[in-house]
């Protein structure tokens, strides 16, 4: 079943600079074959269940098996039918962004002024006088 991660596989405790374990985890993640895309706090990671999970365990082994304390934040979408979310959720985004806006949102409907406070009185009395007892 297509799986679509963000994951954040960090070393703890080892100082400042997290470069250079940070790039030992994605060279892991990009040497996996499946599909990837790192940004700055997450790397997206595409494919089967099984085959993405194992390539999470690898990629957080990598630090771990050296004695790093390594903490592993992970979001995942699964989603039945669908392939290629990576891109295709960016896509649809950027259809939507490019659709002319609706005549609704062109001219917002004109709010009417609130009443006074004399005139909601007015209108509270004659409920009240109008009601039969």
């Amino acid at each position: 079943m297509n799986t679509l991660v963000a994951v954040a596989i960090a070393p703890v405790g080892v100082g400042e600079e997290l470069s250079a374990h940070v790039a030992e985890v994605v060279k892991v993640i990009r040497e996996s074959g499946l599909p990837n895309k790192t940004y700055s706090m997450f790397t997206e990671i595409e494919g089967d269940w099984d085959s993405v999970m194992a390539v999470v365990k690898r990629a957080t082994f990598v630090l771990a098996e050296k004695g790093i304390r390594t903490e592993v934040v992970l979001k995942a979408d699964i989603r039945p039918g669908f392939s290629n979310t990576m891109e295709g959720k960016i896509d649809r985004l950027n259809e939507r962004l490019e659709e002319k806006p609706q005549a609704a949102e062109v001219n917002p409907p004109v709010e009417e002024k609130p009443q006074s406070v004399e005139d909601r009185i007015r209108e509270t009395l004659g409920r009240i006088g109008g009601r039969k007892k």
